[in-house]
């Protein structure tokens, strides 16, 4: 247990120099976390959309999966499977939008940068076993 509150840690804080040294960079202001920041109406509708659909994707993953046997499960219906993917889907449409309608014009590379870094150390972590930490 401590090894896996190390590591989070550890990920935590690489992200958060990423993000720092990025907004720096491409001077973007930080914005509040756990918050949902739509940039206008249509954003948010696609946004709801996206998140409904996620919940739904959810529900019927979940009550698949129990009904079956544990090895006959299908992988993309895994919760940690839904979840990369729409947190992908989420953040598109948000960098989109951004390239669209933000004041600032690299608030969508950060959100790009942002989501690349994140998705490829997930990535990376998974396929690696957290670099074998995790044995």
């Amino acid at each position: 247990m401590i090894k896996m509150i190390l590591l989070l840690s550890f990920y935590w804080l690489i992200i958060y120099l990423f993000n720092s040294v990025m907004r720096k960079w491409l001077n973007v202001e930080k914005k509040k976390w756990f918050s949902y920041n739509h940039l206008n109406e249509k954003h948010k509708k696609l946004d709801w959309m996206i998140r409904i659909t996620f919940l739904l994707l959810l529900l019927i993953s979940f009550f698949y999966n129990v009904t079956q046997d544990p090895f006959d499960r299908i992988w993309y219906l895994e919760t940690h499977i839904l979840l990369f993917v729409f947190i992908i889907a989420s953040e598109t449409v948000r960098a989109v939008m951004e390239k669209r309608y933000a004041d600032n014009r690299n608030d969508y590379k950060f959100t790009i940068s942002q989501l690349a870094f994140i998705a490829l150390s997930i990535l990376l972590f998974y396929t690696t076993n957290f670099f074998g930490l995790l044995n």
